[in-house]
Order: structure tokens, then sequence, then C-alpha cells
């Protein structure tokens, strides 16, 4: 007998979604808003204006006391004393064992003692766990965890009209510079601003109480910022050549190998994973992640092989039509000595489309 799966879960802005007739899919265990209207028009809307995404399906753990920097420090591949109170810094956890990356996170400092760290969307309970294994060994003082998932809404609001629309709205909800993280007032309860996203663009997530998220929803709305769902998220990230956990990220996959060497910090001592991928670092990697630009408009998808001439050099992990470049783009794996401006193949259902090898960003941004 097979088990029932997870009921999923519901964002606090589920109604406000169903209202505007959004096409809702299951996502990391979540019911979450994949289009309003048209994917191609909601990315357009960021690349040029604003728009409003619900990603409430990420996690939130906040994480507090006088031992809680150590335990991060231990636990993450990035360097906290890089940055201070009020900012925020991208970082991963890695598998202790093989040095996978187990998630990429985002780290919300938030006060002295206090962070929020916020995990990609099926992942809040192994980076939990790993965390509670890090309390008992690395936490230099008491340090206390909590899962706030269930008692907010994130909404990130996007494109380069971003911080004009949202200082219409209420200038402190704006006024917070990249990467940084700020405390603001949602009528009259407590949240924060922080100036990340996972667009490329510009913008401002709003990390807010839920039982106030729908009312600031249509705020932001009624202010004239469009509804977007995680199709344009998506198709938004390609262009800028983030990666996506369970694509460029997770299982056999390493910070080296997917070219963020610049998250690991191996001059700041011991951390969670740092021995295997010393030792990848120093044996060399296999694989590296590249960027592919098709010649034409052909859609790669993931797991399409990469031929370089008759040789196979790699598959494609990411892969959809640029709306900005109108054209088709990818991430792939290849192999380590397929250099850039390399001209290849990718095998779309038995057709070979021609594409070039390129150093991800797609569409570069200047904020």
């Amino acid at each position: 007998m097979v088990d029932d799966p997870a009921p999923l879960r519901h964002s606090p802005l589920d109604a406000e979604h169903r209202a505007l007739d959004a096409r809702m899919a299951p996502f990391g265990g979540w019911e979450m808003p994949i289009q309003y209207a048209s994917v191609l028009e909601e990315h357009r809307a960021c690349r040029e204006h604003a728009v409003a995404f619900d990603v409430s399906h990420l996690g939130s753990v906040r994480v507090d006391g006088p031992g809680a920097y150590a335990m991060l420090q231990w636990a993450f591949t990035n360097d906290l004393a890089r940055i201070a109170p009020g900012r925020a810094q991208y970082t991963h956890l890695l598998d202790a064992d093989d040095a996978h990356v187990v998630d990429d996170i985002i780290v919300w400092w938030v006060a002295d003692e206090e962070f929020i760290v916020m995990p990609n969307a099926s992942n809040t309970a192994p980076l939990l766990a790993a965390l509670e294994d890090a309390t008992g060994s690395h936490a230099d003082g008491a340090c206390t965890l909590a899962d706030i998932t269930s008692d907010r809404a994130v909404i990130a609001v996007q494109g380069p009209e971003a911080r004009l629309e949202l200082a219409a709205l209420d200038p402190g909800w704006a006024d917070v510079p990249r990467f940084a993280v700020r405390p603001v007032v949602f009528d009259s309860q407590p949240g924060w601003a922080a100036g990340t996203g996972y667009t490329g663009e510009d913008g401002v997530e709003l990390h807010v109480p839920a039982p106030v998220a729908p009312a600031v929803w249509r705020l932001l709305l009624d202010g004239g910022m469009r509804p977007a769902g995680l199709g344009a998220r998506d198709t938004l990230r390609l262009e800028a050549g983030l990666p996506l956990h369970g694509h460029e990220l997770g299982p056999g996959i390493t910070p080296l190998q997917a070219g963020l060497s610049w998250v690991v910090r191996f001059d700041k001592g011991d951390f969670r994973g740092r021995a295997p991928l010393l030792a990848e670092r120093e044996r060399g990697i296999q694989r590296r992640l590249r960027g592919l630009v098709l010649d034409g408009r052909q859609v790669p998808r993931a797991g399409y092989p990469v031929r370089a001439g008759e040789e196979a050099v790699g598959e494609v992990t990411s892969g959809n039509f640029s709306p900005v470049l109108e054209r088709g783009i990818a991430l792939a794996f290849l192999q380590p000595d397929v250099e850039e401006d390399t001209r290849v193949t990718v095998d779309i259902r038995g057709r070979p489309a021609t594409a070039t090898v390129t150093r991800p960003p797609f569409v570069r941004r200047d904020h």
C-alpha cells in the first residue's frame, strides 16, 4: 500500500491568486500561481516596469541567540564576517560527505544575534536538521531555531520601476539598498524588507506577517503593479543565469562545478563539507556549468544532450525561449575543457540545434 502524499501547502495569498484566476500548480510541496495571463507578458512587465511575485513557498527559519553567528558560520560556505547586521548574504549548505549543494540559501542578518535563513521550497526540513546538528556541535552559546514559514508571506517586487512603485505606497519599503535588510511596518505589524530577488532586476522582497499579507498584496496591485507567477520567475532567472535547485544545484553537484566558487570562503576556517570540497578543488572538477545561446528560436530542455562535433560533451540542465534575446538559451554542464565561444549542437528530440557556449548571464542589467 502506497502512503498518500503529503497535502500541498498554501500561501497566505492563496485566495488572492484564485480571485485573479491564476493558473495554480504544485511546486516544492506548495500549490502556487504559475501564471495569471501570459508568462511572456509577465516576463516583459518585470523587465520593463514592476511586478509582484508571491514567493511564500520559500522557507523562513529564525535563528537567534549568542551562539547563532558561530553556528551559521560553520554550517554555510560563505563568510558572515564579510557582512554585518542589516545585510543579506547568498550562501550554500553542503553535504558533509561529498560537498554537493544541499541547498542554496539567502541569510538575512536582521539584528546583532538574530538571523532569518531562507531555504528553497522543499528544503526547509533538511536545513533544520543540518542546523540542529550544527547547534549541538558548533554553537558557542545558546542558539534557538524556529520555523516561521507559516507565520508570514514573502512578496518579491521586482523590475526597474519596483522601488518607484513601492515608494509611492510607503517610502520605508523602498528605501533599502541592494542586499541590505531593514525592519518595516505593514498595517501596524512589524516585518522586513530586503534588497534581494531572483530575476536579475532590481527589487525588494517583503517579509509580511500572514494576517496582513492579503491587504499588502492588494495595495501593491492597486498601486499599479502586475502580478506575476512562477513561470515568468523561471524565465527571468534563466536569462539572468541564476541556478535553480534540482537543476543546476543538488545531489552530485558542488559549488565548484556550478561556477559558484565565489560563494565558498575556504580562508574563513572549517565549515560543513569543506574537506571534500577542498579535495575536489585540488584534483580538478569533471564538469562545469556553462551557458548556451542557440542560433534560432528552438527551445532546449533539461536532459537534452550537447555535442561538439560528434563527441558528447554535456547535458542541458535548464532551457527556455528568451523573450529578450528572442532565441533559445540554456544552462548546461559541459566537460571542463569546452571553452567559451565554442560552437556546439543541442540534440532537440533528435534534431541538432546549433549554439554558442557563453558565460551567463544572458541578459545583463545595470542596477
